[in-house]
């Protein structure tokens, strides 16, 4: 494939074996610059019109090289793209074979400017908070970011920021760390728009992480004292 020969040739061993050894997977790893990728991604998108680029985005992702899939869904990030439908199912075809960060990070860039660009897309982005893959109950803070941004959201936009929060009140305590930072990077960046809501949302969640009391026994419920009177047969002799 010649895009992927194109992608060897700019090929780093040192970079390559650190960043293998930081993603812990088999995947080939070629150790590019995010400067050299982004340059050839954008001649690639340069050259190609909408359905040969996400036919290579689609072949790029299907070579199973690190580089290559960040390329893949990098070819995909534009606000505006008519017709999208083939470019949002590539992505959701993507979504479930992420397994790490840097690849998380590239999809879920491409997955938000759909779902921008179509919000009737968000329930398939939330319906992830459930899913067994952190990468994806990460994905649904990096997919719904843009919401975050906003700095005069419409009424539509406040309630798809509500939801995302009310999602965020389990996913800030998830058990991964990568969905745990991605919380609070969503957070950090509705907090620099509307303070009071994260400080609302702050109180909800301590609440919900905070021990609930423990009820006054009931009198007949405790236990008796030294001088209360023993049932019978019990009496000290």
């Amino acid at each position: 494939m010649q895009e992927l020969d194109r992608l060897r040739d700019l090929a780093d061993p040192e970079r390559a074996a650190r960043a293998s050894a930081r993603h812990k997977r088999d995947r080939e790893t070629l150790g590019i610059t995010p400067a050299g990728l982004e340059e050839v991604v954008a001649e690639w998108r340069a050259e190609r019109d909408l359905d040969a680029r996400i036919a290579l985005a689609e072949a790029l992702w299907d070579s199973d090289v690190h580089e290559a899939r960040l390329a893949a869904a990098r070819l995909l990030v534009q606000a505006r793209m008519r017709p999208d439908d083939a470019a949002w199912a590539a992505i959701m075809d993507w979504a479930p074979q992420i397994d790490g960060a840097e690849i998380d990070d590239a999809v879920m860039t491409a997955a938000a400017r759909r779902v921008v660009a179509d919000p009737t897309r968000l329930d398939q982005i939330t319906a992830w908070a459930g899913s067994r893959n952190p990468w994806l109950r990460r994905g649904v803070m990096l997919a719904t970011l843009p919401w975050a941004k906003m700095n005069n959201p419409k009424p539509e936009d406040l309630e798809i920021r509500e939801k995302v929060l009310q999602l965020m009140l389990r996913l800030a305590s998830d058990r991964h760390g990568g969905v745990r930072q991605a919380a609070k990077l969503w957070l950090r960046n509705l907090e620099k728009r509307d303070p009071d809501r994260v400080a609302v949302w702050h109180r909800a969640h301590e609440a919900m992480a905070a021990p609930e009391p423990q009820p006054e026994p009931l009198a007949e419920d405790a236990p008796p004292s030294d001088d209360a009177p023993r049932p019978d047969g019990d009496q000290e002799r």
